[in-house]
């Protein structure tokens, strides 16, 4: 064992080096900031920026794009675009240019040479081939769970880090191309080590106020928990988008005119480019505090001929320089966005402060840029869910060892399922704003990536089991569907369970028989029911199962790890008895009481049983017709992207509901049919302090020719004074206020679309007794319309194009490819008092994120199978969420641990806790931890970050951090997030 430990250390200690530098004896490349140009100043400084924003699918798919392919639908390919940009940047060593998106450049730089890749080295260890953001992809800002746009960002990250060493660290975020922007976000983006970030689009009115103010640029102040500086952003608003000046626009794809410098030409044109560019540069500079200001010279799939870019730009700098002998004070360079952000470091002025975010955005007055938030919402189900099966894959790739990679079951791997995962961050991926086809590729590569993690989720089940009997996935339980349980008369249940605490969870599985023992990992009988399955499912499943009946009960599993249920059939029992045909006058367990109007078959109550607590609550399902486009005030439809509604009133698809009730002593069901379209389940279960709606839509009906956007809306008697709570990214909470924003006077002119916001994981609506929160399985979009109301889009299906570039109607088809798509989802209903509300909905948020796996094996276990295993020697505390338990190399573990709640929120959990991390696992000795920066692409003691002063009066400093107990004693306070590389040892 001691000599095991030298040899760790020894490994760790060179992947320590490579973590944080290149080795000593190699002479330090002068990249970065000390790469800079010089810059002048006595003048206006104009940093011109080449850069080219490659997305990661749109309107082709990532291999077409990549290739060149499909040109007819859009011409662009990446691979031309690098290959021209390095022969470029050689000519001459004062160009500069910028790369963003990793996914892209990972695959470029595997099909290199030897000498393309010094070059390029070269360039990189010089600043002029410079790496800003450095994510997998640019992710969207609405639609992303906080968990997944760490990982895309840390899989970036990690490539340039391991390629180019501390050369290839972005120091700038880079966003200029998402719909919005999340307070979150920037929070990560501080927390990964960034100096700045910088983006393109915000509100029209909001932008319209700023550079009146000169407020384009600020201090961004992203976690009211954290203290500052730790989530401060220094952030930037660029001046034309992400595109260059009118008429500076010369990639292939432009039509200005080039640069004519030839004085014996007829149509020589250099005076008049000068004058246009130097009064083009002092107009923005109306706008800007300091004396530099930034051009974006680049665009969409831009520099595939990178020769036409950087011709005129050597012209352009070269003549407008050449002014300043005749006295002008323009001066006009190469440079970078860090370089850019160096220079506003330097004036050492104060930046306007900014706390809320950047939603909705809107860039003109009837174009709301808000129904991106719900559009695809079967999509965005499938990323949530394969966000959950990473992470226990990661989870199980460690926990099982290098046989988990390799083992009785083949080769799997848990890369393939990361870089999927990674390309769906995308702001045209999870967001539901690409074309079909684009989108069924995303869904194609992450049915790819699961399927090599569930070699890999086999093999380590085999490895801490002791069996390899062959485990089988259900993947369409949620329309109970499973071969294996509707023939099979006994089999087992593995729950493996990838949170850092115990679960209780309740399983449905489709069966045919009317009874079953179903026992536990100790052989202890399970409470259970066996029901009828409901029509909507029999409808919704069609062809693909046979189920007659669902099995239901509970199950416990243990943190971070699995347990088995044994399932027998018992012969000779008379079938379960029909659903009654009508409402029952309440629902109700030891925790909630749910009444019914029993004449409309719908929600009338929901009371709160521990706290005595009841509000009115009726609940329905209503639609908007969409706009064609041919309204008086605009001419913009609904799309993709845009939400507008034709009118401030929804309709009411049905003011009663058929009804059919399944009462037991495990599960009481209110089966709501609404129409032929719309249905739900109102469903409470036994051991429950959550109501649970599940509702079902589609295919929506168009043959009416209306578009119809379709909301579920919860009506209660809480007073809200317009006000409600969304989250950002599924972690902290924003306040809300109806027409209103907190940074500028609003001039609503959409009263609908113009108050909705992104609800990743939850939203909530309070007055001082009550506070009803909605968990949700997915990010969609939601508000507050009016005082008591909290609403949630759940599905869209649309007849025009919003015009936004992807030139097709939001018009998604079902599997057979006639009728529209039909999506089913939940939403997880609580009440409680407004101070421990968070007690409630953020566990139960992480548990809808991070999903227990369910495996089954044919036939009873094998008598020396293992039936329940923990990874963890105990549960983490309450106030702490699991993160990252992820392989990093063969003797290196990388681990997330975060608190989970805000200052403040929680008088019992918002507290500092300590986590010894010598005493975490069960089966992994921890021989060192060392801490890393949030992206995990520095060392914490190394980081530094540039200091930022708000104009507004920031009060006292904070106090300083106190020192962790000791290096394996690591304590989380309110809000943080912390990510250590472990040195490990499999025991």
């Amino acid at each position: 064992m001691a000599a095991y430990q030298y040899t760790a250390v020894l490994v760790f200690s060179l992947l320590q080096a490579s973590v944080s530098g290149f080795p000593t004896n190699i002479r330090d490349p002068v990249c970065g900031y000390k790469s800079c140009p010089a810059t002048q100043p006595s003048m206006l400084n104009v940093h011109l920026v080449p850069h080219t924003h490659d997305d990661v699918g749109w309107l082709k798919t990532v291999d077409q794009y990549y290739y060149g392919d499909r040109n007819d639908i859009q011409h662009a390919g990446v691979q031309y675009i690098l290959d021209s940009v390095v022969e470029e940047l050689q000519k001459d060593p004062s160009r500069r240019f910028i790369y963003v998106e990793s996914a892209f450049f990972y695959r470029w730089w595997k099909q290199q040479n030897q000498a393309t890749r010094s070059i390029v080295t070269q360039l990189v260890n010089e600043g002029r081939l410079e790496f800003i953001n450095g994510g997998w992809c640019m992710s969207d800002e609405a639609t992303t769970h906080y968990s997944a746009v760490i990982d895309q960002m840390t899989l970036g990250l990690r490539f340039l880090n391991d390629t180019f060493g501390p050369c290839g660290r972005p120091r700038v975020a880079w966003h200029i191309d998402p719909f919005g922007h999340a307070r979150e976000h920037a929070s990560i983006f501080a927390q990964m080590g960034y100096d700045g970030f910088f983006f393109g689009r915000l509100d029209y009115q909001d932008k319209d106020r700023r550079k009146k103010t000169k407020e384009l640029e600020l201090l961004w102040r992203a976690s009211e928990s954290l203290s500052a500086p730790t989530a401060d952003l220094f952030t930037g608003i660029l001046p034309n988008g992400y595109n260059p000046p009118d008429g500076f626009c010369w990639d292939q794809s432009c039509e200005d005119a080039p640069i004519r410098d030839d004085p014996d030409l007829e149509d020589f044109n250099v005076d008049d480019m000068v004058q246009m560019f130097l009064e083009t540069a002092h107009n923005q500079s109306k706008f800007y505090k300091s004396n530099h200001i930034i051009m974006t010279m680049g665009s969409d799939f831009q520099y595939e001929n990178a020769n036409l870019w950087y011709k005129n730009m050597d012209k352009l700098i070269r003549y407008v320089n050449g002014q300043q002998a005749a006295g002008s004070r323009v001066n006009v360079l190469y440079s970078t966005p860090s370089c850019y952000l160096q220079e506003l470091h330097r004036a050492n002025t104060t930046w306007a402060l900014k706390t809320d975010d950047f939603f909705p955005y809107a860039d003109d007055a009837h174009d709301f840029w808000t129904g991106y938030f719900t559009s695809r919402p079967a999509l965005k189900r499938y990323e949530r869910l394969s966000n959950s099966h990473l992470q226990t894959c990661n989870q199980l790739e460690v926990l099982g060892g290098p046989k988990s990679r390799s083992g009785p079951f083949g080769k799997g791997d848990s890369d393939t399922m990361r870089k999927a995962m990674a390309v769906a961050q995308h702001h045209d991926a999870v967001s539901g704003t690409e074309k079909q086809h684009v989108a069924n590729d995303y869904a194609r590569r992450l049915a790819t990536g699961w399927a090599h993690c569930q070699v890999l989720v086999r093999n380590s089940l085999a490895v801490l089991s002791g069996s390899d009997a062959r485990r089988f996935f259900c993947e369409n339980l949620n329309i109970s569907v499973c071969s294996l349980t509707e023939t099979s008369k006994m089999f087992t249940m593995n729950v493996y369970n990838p949170l850092a605490r115990p679960v209780s969870w309740s399983v449905r599985l489709p069966v045919n028989g009317s009874a079953y023992s179903v026992t536990d990992a100790q052989g202890k009988p399970v409470t259970n029911e066996v029901i009828p399955l409901s029509k909507a499912t029999m409808a919704l499943r069609g062809q693909r199962g046979s189920a007659l009946n669902e099995l239901v009960f509970q199950v416990q599993a243990p943190p971070l790890g699995y347990t088995t249920y044994s399932i027998s059939l018992l012969q000779n029992r008379p079938p379960p008895p029909p659903p009654r045909p009508k409402a029952p006058l309440t629902m109700q367990n030891k925790f909630l009481k749910v009444t019914f109007d029993p004449a409309t078959g719908l929600l009338s109550s929901l009371s709160n049983l521990e706290t005595k607590q009841s509000i009115k609550l009726s609940q329905n399902f209503y639609w908007y017709n969409a706009s064609a486009g041919n309204n008086e005030e605009s001419d913009q439809p609904s799309g993709a992207y845009i939400f507008r509604p034709n009118c401030s009133t929804p309709f009411i698809i049905s003011k009663t509901a058929k009804i059919q009730t399944v009462q037991n002593g495990v599960v009481q069901e209110v089966r709501q049919w609404f129409s032929p379209w719309v249905s739900q389940v109102v469903r409470l279960y036994a051991e429950s302090r959550e109501l649970e709606l599940e509702w079902t839509v589609g295919p929506v009906p168009v043959e009416d020719a209306l578009g119809k956007e379709v909301i579920s809306r919860l009506d209660t008697d809480i007073n809200t004074s317009g006000y409600f709570y969304t989250d950002s990214n599924g972690r902290e909470v924003l306040e809300r206020r109806r027409d209103y924003r907190p940074t500028w006077d609003l001039l609503q002119s959409e009263p609908i679309a113009g108050n909705y916001y992104p609800i990743n994981s939850r939203a909530f609506i309070k007055d001082k007794e009550s506070q009803l929160t909605v968990v949700t399985d997915r990010s969609q979009g939601g508000s507050s319309i009016v005082d008591g109301s909290l609403e949630i889009m759940l599905h869209r299906r649309l007849l025009y194009d919003d015009v936004r570039g992807v030139a097709e109607p939001l018009n998604e088809t079902g599997e057979a490819g006639a009728e529209g798509l039909v999506v089913r989802g939940r939403l997880l209903l609580t009440l409680t008092p407004p101070d421990t509300a968070a007690d409630a909905h953020r566990p139960l948020a992480q548990a809808q994120v991070l999903q227990p796996l369910l495996s089954f094996q044919k036939g009873p276990a094998q008598p020396s199978t293992r039936l329940q295993f923990s990874g963890l020697q105990a549960a983490l505390p309450p106030a702490v969420h699991l993160l990252t338990v992820s392989q990093w190399d063969y003797d290196s573990v990388l681990l997330r641990l975060e608190h989970q709640y805000q200052s403040k929120e929680s008088k019992a959990f918002s507290q500092p806790v300590t986590v010894n991390l010598q005493k975490l696992f069960s089966n992994l000795e921890v021989l060192g931890a060392t801490e890393m920066s949030l992206g995990a692409n520095q060392w914490k003691s190394e980081m530094s970050r540039l200091d930022w002063r708000p104009s507004s009066d920031a009060g006292a400093p904070p106090p300083k951090r106190p020192a962790d107990p000791s290096s394996l004693d690591v304590t989380l306070h309110p809000m943080e997030i912390r990510t250590f590389l472990l040195r490990v040892w499999q025991s």
